[in-house]
């Protein structure tokens, strides 16, 4: 495991901490990550579909994205890491968290699967001089502070002409009302006090921070169906949504 100085001002020690206690539950798929256990395939084919048509890759393929170097920012204990590097893709995952970087290792070695996991930050990165194919921003920025210096660290990550997914909670009132007070406190979907109101960011304040260097290919909603669990696409971008951006 690398070891990095964990001082960047864009770390939220709260966050650090919440995300610490749960580590040991990240790969057990009724605990409390159940909701990412059912969001990983949604976004995997997202993923899929717009990263293969930006390269000219086939997305039936078995491992379309062979050798392709993509940062999953935030890794978590690895689900999409590991998705991801099942579909080919050359794996680097970075994580503040240091029991969840143990969990995300233990798992893939359990997997066979060759993922590169770092206890660090986008910015330990950005000075290490790194560049990524693909950056995976995933139910991240939510949780961090100071936003415009967190992505213009993760926009520097991006190769030019590479890409970059980024998945977050639009700040709303029908936000705070499905995402915090109804999937936190009236259907517990998520453990109280995951997110908190004030660091929700609407899309086009993401667009807005990295639109000098990206392009918007393509920006979606993402609803769930409080019955069967099912997540499915929407033009409305009121609570979950998805931005897909192409570096200049």
């Amino acid at each position: 495991m690398s070891v990095v100085h964990l001082s960047a001002p864009t770390i939220d020690p709260d966050e650090v901490a919440y995300f610490e206690r749960l580590a040991h539950r990240w790969w057990d798929a009724e605990g409390p990550f159940w909701p990412l256990h059912r969001l990983n395939a949604f976004r995997v084919d997202y993923i899929r579909r717009h990263l293969a048509a930006s390269f000219g890759l086939d997305p039936a393929a078995e491992r379309p994205f062979e050798g392709l170097k993509v940062l999953d920012i935030g890794c978590g204990g690895g689900i999409l890491s590991e998705s991801m590097a099942r579909l080919g893709a050359s794996v680097t995952g970075v994580e503040i968290t240091e029991k969840n970087v143990r969990v995300a290792q233990l798992h893939a070695e359990w997997s066979s699967l060759a993922i590169d996991y770092r206890l660090g930050t986008a910015e330990d990165l950005v000075r290490g001089g790194e560049q990524f194919g693909a950056v995976l921003n995933m139910e991240v920025i939510e949780h961090v502070e100071h936003l415009p210096e967190f992505l213009a660290d993760c926009g520097r990550l991006v190769r030019p002409g590479g890409v970059m997914f980024i998945a977050s909670i639009n700040r709303t009132i029908a936000a705070f009302i499905v995402a915090i007070f109804g999937a936190e406190y009236v259907l517990r979907w998520l453990p109280k006090g995951t997110h908190h109101y004030r660091k929700l960011v609407p899309p086009r304040e993401v667009e807005a921070l990295l639109g000098k260097d990206f392009e918007v290919k393509d920006r979606t909603g993402v609803l769930v169906n409080p019955f069967n669990r099912v997540f499915s696409y929407t033009r409305w971008m009121g609570v979950n949504y998805m931005l897909f951006m192409q570096r200049r």
